[in-house]
């Protein structure tokens, strides 16, 4: 795949690229073939801890650039931070893409309803709305004393296994899995074959062989949840929802299956990839990991620029498609052309952020693009920021002395994946 700068010659939106001369339609972008110095996703990075080199080149040249996605398919690529945040709230840009190339999890046969991230509104406002209440900031607070124990034990296990340890398996995939459980009130008898299901289901190291598998595992689990709702119907996330919405009509089973398939996708991946990636950005800036260690009050800082730094959803969670024709700076966009926000070079933007590629905790980054924006912002942002912030609070004080077990260079990244992350990530202490 290049990584190849697009060619200055031909700015994206010019005459050529839109179909002749002014007033002459071109056909919808999807149907145009991209030329072979077009930049293609995944791109590659020269630095686990930083963007693709390719990002800053495109975002120098334009705030919208033509590039492809993995099956070939053009895509316009918005690069900057001000157009990105434009884009994510402009009602001409649709989620319902269809997404042929995007995995939304391994099981082909599932039906869409209640997927409603690739749902505009009214659809998706409806789902959106029966789940704001549940995760909302005054549930998660109550759910912090949970994460809390949570992450406690798990830090636990780790110290009694013994160093060396591979932090990505004994802490930082084990505690989103555990919050997830307590969530979704799994009890303690089944979350060994939960937390086994969602390991399998990882887009950081799918296994197509066993995630079909898992997916149906998964939910099924999740009917009997439902089925249970009437028995025990304030226990867990997916129980009230059924016991609440069910019988009203306002959501139907398979709705629900689908809306709890979406947030354990999306609850598993993104913060396991966000600790593991954060230890490593800590332990490779030591000023600052002593200056965490010094004053705690800088944690819920330091996770708000952990997330800015990292974007682990990137392209892949952005991906839009124009619903009429509307420009972007010089850029014409066509109705169907398809779009993918770069969450992860707009959070790179020197616009938006003084020296964008300093890690600096101190910094005020609550305008970071990491949980999108618009109406389709990440429902569960409360969640993933009490997580993170219990998650990495409770390892920085109780393994002080936490250390890479190999070199930098010997850790391997999940450089194919569409989040971004570490396999694993040999510790010591």
């Amino acid at each position: 795949m290049s990584t190849t700068d697009p060619d200055p010659t031909e700015t994206p939106g010019s005459p050529t690229e839109r179909g002749g001369l002014a007033g002459t339609p071109g056909p919808p972008m999807a149907q145009r073939s991209c030329p072979a110095e077009t930049p293609a996703f995944p791109m590659a990075r020269s630095c686990p801890l930083a963007p693709p080199d390719a990002y800053a080149r495109m975002r120098a040249a334009a705030p919208v650039v033509r590039a492809a996605l993995p099956n070939g398919a053009p895509v316009w690529a918005v690069t900057r931070h001000a157009e990105a945040r434009q884009l994510l709230s402009d009602p001409r840009i649709s989620s319902a893409t269809g997404r042929p190339e995007r995995p939304r999890g391994p099981d082909d046969d599932r039906p869409d309803d209640g997927f409603f991230v690739d749902l505009d509104p009214p659809e998706h406002t409806r789902f959106r709305r029966v789940l704001i209440p549940e995760l909302g900031v005054r549930p998660m607070n109550a759910l912090r004393p949970a994460i809390q124990r949570i992450a406690a034990a798990a830090i636990d296990e780790l110290v009694a296994a013994g160093p060396p340890a591979d932090l990505v398996a004994g802490y930082a995939r084990r505690v989103p899995a555990r919050v997830l459980c307590e969530v979704f009130g799994v009890p303690p008898a089944d979350h060994g074959f939960f937390e086994s299901r969602l390991r399998m289901l990882s887009v950081t190291s799918m296994d197509p062989s066993v995630a079909a598998g898992a997916s149906r595992d998964v939910r099924g689990y999740l009917r009997e949840l439902i089925r249970d709702a009437e028995r025990e119907p304030r226990h867990g996330i997916i129980r009230r929802l059924a016991a609440r919405h069910l019988p009203t009509g306002e959501l139907t089973a398979d709705e629900l299956v689908n809306m709890g398939f979406l947030m354990l996708l999306a609850g598993y991946d993104s913060p396991a990839n966000t600790i593991s990636l954060g230890v490593l950005t800590l332990l490779r800036h030591p000023e600052q990991l002593a200056a965490l260690h010094a004053d705690p009050g800088l944690l819920p800082g330091a996770v708000e620029e952990l997330l800015r730094f990292h974007s682990v959803q990137d392209w892949v969670s952005f991906d839009r498609v124009a619903t009429a024709d509307l420009e972007v700076g010089t850029t014409r966009i066509r109705a169907g052309d398809r779009l993918t926000v770069l969450a992860a070079s707009a959070n790179r933007d020197e616009r938006a952020f003084e020296h964008p590629d300093t890690f600096d905790i101190r910094r005020s980054a609550h305008h970071h693009l990491a949980f999108g924006h618009g109406v389709h912002q990440c429902v569960g942002a409360n969640l993933a920021r009490a997580e993170l912030r219990v998650a990495l609070g409770t390892l920085v004080t109780r393994l002080p002395e936490l250390r890479l077990a190999v070199g930098f260079e010997e850790v391997p990244f999940a450089h194919d994946a569409p989040f971004f992350g570490p396999h694993a990530v040999p510790v010591t202490w």
